[in-house]
């Protein structure tokens, strides 16, 4: 009887060795969900507006302000509402390097100083790996669809306001605050 016990009891182990050993290859075998499928944030509840020469321009956006957030953008997504975006929004004012690779959709990247204001505006092609950098330190990137900076008469000097934009505070500069902050609308 004893030695009965050991036996079932040394099958079961090797039964589960085996079946640790095909999870982990299966397991590494399916790409990761950032590798294949687009990452879709929710739509922030206040929209964006671009104060140009031709008006303001409001925008849905979705709020990437996390590392993995910031790593997989836009990443996978085919099209895209010529009225949403995607806010990058960094911790401190930096210098940012953007690529286009496993993106399919061509873009207009709008880089964003801590004040709002944009200072540079680069067309991203699909699936490239040619570095678009504003050439300056930034604190945010709108991405738009391609085309949509053009249409509207976005241009570098146009102020951006948002609510994430308003309340970001840096070196230098207060944290500001809703109720007087020219960045924030206060309806």
């Amino acid at each position: 009887m004893v030695h009965k016990n050991w036996l079932t009891a040394g099958v079961m182990c090797a039964v589960a060795a085996v079946m640790v050993a095909a999870s982990a290859f299966f397991y590494f075998q399916v790409p990761s969900e950032a590798d294949s499928r687009a990452m879709i944030l929710p739509v922030d509840p206040a929209p964006l507006v671009a104060v140009t020469k031709k008006g303001e321009r409001s925008f849905s956006i979705e709020v990437a302000d996390t590392e993995p957030e910031r790593e997989a953008g836009l990443m996978f997504r085919d099209d895209m509402a010529a009225n949403h975006g995607m806010l990058f929004v960094f911790e401190e004012t930096r210098d940012v390097n953007f690529w286009m690779k496993n993106t399919p959709m061509p873009l207009d990247l709008i880089f964003v100083g801590q004040d709002g204001r944009i200072r540079a505006i680069k067309q991203g092609e699909p699936q490239s790996e040619a570095i678009l950098s504003p050439g300056e330190p930034v604190r945010f990137v709108l991405e738009l669809k391609a085309g949509t900076a053009a249409r509207d008469g976005i241009a570098d000097g146009d102020l951006l306001r948002h609510p994430v934009i308003g309340t970001a505070s840096g070196p230098g500069m207060p944290p500001a605050d809703k109720g007087d902050s020219p960045n924030v609308d206060s309806d």
